[in-house]
């Protein structure tokens, strides 16, 4: 299915820049709390075609001058190794990563926030690597007293006893991994030892999602719900919003129960009594008036929830989610009146599989089946065989018929293949011979060398960006690690794809 734009990046760009800005000047300081990825926004790119999943660094870039970053990092998450799916690295590789990235746009990072932090071996040994690196780190522990004692949280054995972070930038967003990386926490914290000396500083969120000023029950909200599955979030009309202003306006759980301690919090801290009156006032998020064919935006966003769909049900069978997990996605699924089966490329994927099946009768073995639909709305399928994974059958499908080579020229030399599988039979001693994608991408590189065919496939490669993929079984780790780096939107059927326990 082709989708147009729904989205203007450059009217949302300008839109939000302005009141951020707005905000920023209303007070000594902003300590913005960034909700979210900071850059490779995937997730609202899909939901909103025409958004730039890097749009927020380009809002920073904007203001670079007034801004500067603090990335804060669970130190549980760095001890248990928690990984970012997207990326397929742990968090705190994903702050090296981030910290690369923004210098790498001349932003200033300011330091790492190692938040409840307790001694952990692996948040120490990762606080070192970092000040050896030349980064400034400040740790925090556990709020004494939060959330209930707003004394003792506000207070010299509370905030005033983490790290007091010195900065002389008007805006301070606060970033991190993932949820509950101690963001607020670090915002607050600051906002404390600020006001102590004599600096009236203030807070804001800035959270893409859920969208304020769209329905409730609008796709791209129920979108937001599925890919916060494993967490459990939900969104509400805003209680606070509704009884201040008589208005609706749509915000998820956490911040709707964390908004009256926020709010006394802040009002300690700021010695006023006019504080934030909703969660919805205190976020600066304009994302709703880019917006410009909501329709298309529906469309992409109901695709999202089916692709979260198929996460949910792969990751329950490889025993990293829970059935409630399963039962809360199949349950949005039916909100929005889909089935697994209105994702263009499941269909032909499943038949591919059947297809093998048949053309293999009576032969041993798991038949995989993959479809890939291209830009044009080409959808082009693969299946496994002998010497390769669907995975790597379907890609290379693709590309010859994009650069409309016929199907009777191969583009990988033979002696290539049967080198690499020779390798891993009498070498490596694997049990498996045929080439995951990430053996294939390698064999065709070495074919492009001397064979112009081959080169020519290649360079059709960076073409399968944001293209979508379904496998009829789960992808093996050189088959999804490839997959990832050609960029497309993968899922697949909760399947494995060998009756092994064990596939080393």
């Amino acid at each position: 299915m082709i989708l147009k734009n729904g989205f203007d990046n450059e009217k949302y760009l300008n839109e939000q820049t302005s009141f951020i800005l707005e905000r920023v000047n209303k007070s000594q300081k902003l300590y913005l709390e960034f909700g979210g990825k900071l850059m490779f926004d995937y997730h609202a790119a899909r939901v909103l075609p025409g958004y730039d999943p890097n749009v927020k660094l380009r809002l920073l870039q904007k203001m670079k001058d007034k801004a500067g970053i603090l990335i804060a990092i669970y130190a549980g998450a760095i001890e248990v190794k928690k990984m970012r799916a997207d990326f397929g690295i742990t968090y705190d590789m994903d702050v090296l990563k981030l910290i690369d990235d923004l210098r790498e746009c001349e932003l200033d990072v300011l330091g790492v926030v190692i938040t409840r932090f307790e001694g952990q071996i692996a948040a120490q040994q990762f606080m070192n690597k970092l000040k050896r690196m030349g980064v400034k780190v400040y740790t925090h522990k556990y709020t004494k007293g939060y959330p209930t004692d707003v004394d003792l949280i506000v207070s010299d054995e509370g905030y005033g006893a983490n790290d007091y972070i010195e900065t002389d930038k008007k805006l301070i967003v606060v970033t991190g991994p993932g949820p509950n990386s101690g963001k607020l926490a670090t915002c607050l914290s600051q906002l404390y030892h600020d006001h102590k000396r004599g600096v009236k500083s203030a807070y804001s969120k800035f959270e893409t999602f859920p969208i304020w000023n769209l329905p409730l029950k609008h796709p791209a909200n129920v979108a937001y719900e599925a890919a916060t599955l494993d967490i459990k979030d939900f969104n509400l009309i805003d209680p606070f919003h509704l009884e201040a202003y008589g208005k609706t306006s749509v915000n998820y759980n956490r911040d709707v129960e964390c908004f009256p301690v926020i709010r006394r919090i802040l009002k300690k801290i700021m010695d006023e009594k006019d504080v934030y009156k909703s969660p919805t006032d205190m976020g600066v998020n304009r994302a709703g008036f880019g917006i410009v064919d909501d329709a298309v935006v529906r469309e992409a966003s109901k695709q999202e929830v089916i692709r979260r769909y198929f996460r949910c049900k792969c990751e329950y069978i490889m025993g990293l989610t829970d059935k409630e997990a399963v039962e809360r996605a199949e349950l949005l699924m039916e909100e929005l009146d889909v089935k697994p089966e209105d994702r263009s490329v499941v269909v032909p994927a499943r038949q591919a599989s059947q297809d093998g099946e048949k053309k293999n009768k009576g032969n041993e073995g798991i038949y995989c089946g993959a479809a890939i639909e291209l830009n044009d709305g080409t959808i082009i399928t693969g299946k496994n065989s002998p010497t390769m994974h669907a995975a790597s059958s379907v890609i290379l499908n693709a590309i010859k018929h994009m650069a409309e080579i016929p199907d009777k020229i191969h583009v990988l030399a033979p002696f290539i293949t049967e080198s690499i599988s020779a390798f891993k039979k009498d070498i490596l001693k694997k049990k498996t011979v045929s080439l995951d994608l990430d053996e294939t991408l390698i064999a065709l590189s070495i074919s492009a060398a001397t064979n112009p065919t081959a080169k020519a496939a290649m360079e059709k490669l960076t073409e399968l960006r944001g293209c979508e993929v379904h496998i009829s079984h789960l992808p093996t780790p050189g088959d999804e690690a490839g997959l990832k780096r050609l960029g497309v939107n993968l899922t697949s059927d909760p399947q494995f794809s060998t009756k092994s326990l064990f596939v080393g």
